[in-house]
């Protein structure tokens, strides 16, 4: 049977367990899913259980499904990192062998005078690794006061600028953010610059008008492949940011995971072929990075139960495909990313049922794989198919 559309699904950090260089990244014993499910006494995923979840090789804290309903497998990332940037460009065939540059001091001083040289504004707060709530509470009220936008960074290869929505509304707030792009080139050139914009009073609340301006992907990719054969490639949250466009016919920005998911079911009404290609992002942004086990735990459940209605309409023709792009464990004692294989399940009314896929050497083995399903003879540059086994 030809696979017509895929429903590619990303649960934004959801790993399974530290990689086999988990040391390299001091992330040993790191474990997103099992923890979660420790620490919350359980989790009720009936639907995901059913397609294999438990069966995946190392996944201890799921029953097995004697007949699973989906394919199932361990995926291992190649690239040298495990931020969203990274593990998503290596999902659709591009390897990164070296890190992105990262500031655990701060941006230099020429860096940040130009942005403010550049930007026209009166200087800025913070420059500094910081927690993005918690940086919000130190200085909140005095970037109200002064007008200076709050620059901090992570552990991950990020510029991140935080303004109050009143003092530098959304688009002046993504006006910083290209300034900021344009400036960070060459041995500066950070995976992503970040809008965080945020409103109220101390503590602050930060909003859905989040964007991400991602250093540009090498072309060679899924995306560009099937978009230059005018296929339809339509994406759901950040997606469209973290390939900066490339790649993308269509795309749509969400308020939290349950608008993704609505959003997702959207364009299932509305294209009949190619890829739906969604973030759900509340995992690592919400929940993750703030070490919310809890609300991870019942995010988790809330999607099992919407993932059921994006099976109910699937067509005999489509593939739908979970996985992660890395983990957060929100039970260590920091705040960051970790490294961690992912979970891989796949689901289609045609295709196979119960086949264990093993633990694969790649996340691109999956973009392989729809490269294959879309009928394009290009090879990527990393990733093998796995649709023969599917199929």
């Amino acid at each position: 049977m030809k696979i017509n559309r895929v429903i590619w699904i990303v649960l934004d950090s959801v790993g399974m367990g530290a990689g086999k260089d988990a040391n390299l990244f001091d992330d040993e014993g790191t474990n997103t899913i099992g923890h979660v499910y420790e620490k919350c006494g359980g989790l009720n995923l009936p639907n995901m259980v059913k397609l294999g979840l438990g069966n995946i090789e190392g996944m201890t804290c799921f029953e097995k499904e004697s007949n699973p309903l989906g394919c199932f497998g361990r995926l291992r990332e190649k690239s040298n990192g495990k931020d969203t940037t990274i593990g998503h460009w290596e999902m659709t065939g591009i390897y990164t062998p070296h890190k992105f540059p990262t500031y655990p001091t701060g941006f230099p001083e020429e860096i940040i005078d130009e942005f403010i040289e550049k930007a026209d504004i009166p200087g800025v707060l913070g420059n500094k690794v910081a927690s993005g709530t918690e940086i919000l509470k130190e200085l909140g009220d005095e970037h109200i006061k002064t007008k200076m936008p709050i620059v901090y960074t992570s552990v991950d290869s990020v510029f991140q600028i935080a303004c109050h929505e009143e003092v530098y509304p959304p688009e002046e707030l993504y006006r910083l953010c290209r300034v900021a792009r344009e400036i960070l080139k060459d041995e500066n050139e950070v995976a992503r610059v970040i809008a965080r914009p945020f409103v109220g009073e101390y503590p602050f609340e930060r909003t859905a008008n989040r964007r991400d301006f991602s250093k540009m992907p090498d072309e060679n990719n899924l995306l560009c492949k099937m978009k230059e054969r005018n296929m339809n490639v339509c994406a759901v949250g950040k997606i469209e940011d973290i390939f900066a466009g490339r790649g993308i016919t269509d795309a749509v920005h969400t308020k939290d995971n349950m608008d993704g998911m609505d959003k997702t079911l959207d364009y299932m009404k509305k294209i009949n072929d190619g890829l739906i290609f969604t973030n759900l992002v509340e995992f690592d942004s919400k929940w993750g990075h703030r070490n919310d086990y809890i609300n991870y735990g019942k995010g988790l459940e809330e999607f099992d139960v919407r993932l059921k209605e994006v099976m109910d309409v699937s067509k005999d023709t489509d593939m739908i495909v979970i996985t992660a792009d890395h983990g957060c464990d929100p039970t260590t004692k920091g705040t960051d990313h970790t490294r961690e294989d992912v979970p891989l399940l796949i689901y289609g009314k045609g295709l196979k049922k119960g086949v264990n896929l093993g633990i694969r050497d790649t996340f691109a083995d999956t973009g392989a794989t729809v490269l294959e399903i879309m009928g394009i003879e290009d090879k990527l540059p990393i990733g093998e198919s796995f649709l023969k086994d599917i199929i």
